[in-house]
């Protein structure tokens, strides 16, 4: 069973809060079925964004960057993201050392 959006999005904001890692929501969206995409800011004018993806070999879902390099040209496609799915969660994560936690066992799904 998939968890809905608005908890997994609940529960990797408390996973952030215990490592001390600021986030907060951006864009708020569908609480059942949005999609989320995490943008990792490292403070220094780079960040990237993550968003899940399924594999059809192995079946499993896991996280891709959809895009990096500099903030505001993350930034812009993110906007572009939100312009084809409106119902998409956005999660910004501050964190000079890169830190995301998606990599951690229970974000994945």
């Amino acid at each position: 069973m998939r968890l809905t959006a608005e908890f997994w999005v609940q529960a990797y904001l408390a996973r952030l809060r215990t490592y001390e890692i600021p986030a907060f929501v951006v864009a708020h969206g569908d609480d059942t079925a949005g999609a989320v995409l995490v943008k990792l800011n490292t403070l220094d004018g780079q960040a990237m964004v993550f968003e899940r993806s399924f594999d059809l070999m192995s079946g499993e879902r896991r996280w891709v960057v959809l895009s990096e390099g500099a903030e505001a040209d993350v930034d812009a496609a993110l906007a572009k993201q939100r312009s084809f799915d409106a119902d998409a969660w956005v999660i910004e994560v501050e964190d000079r050392q890169g830190r995301h936690l998606l990599d951690e066992p229970g974000l994945a799904d």
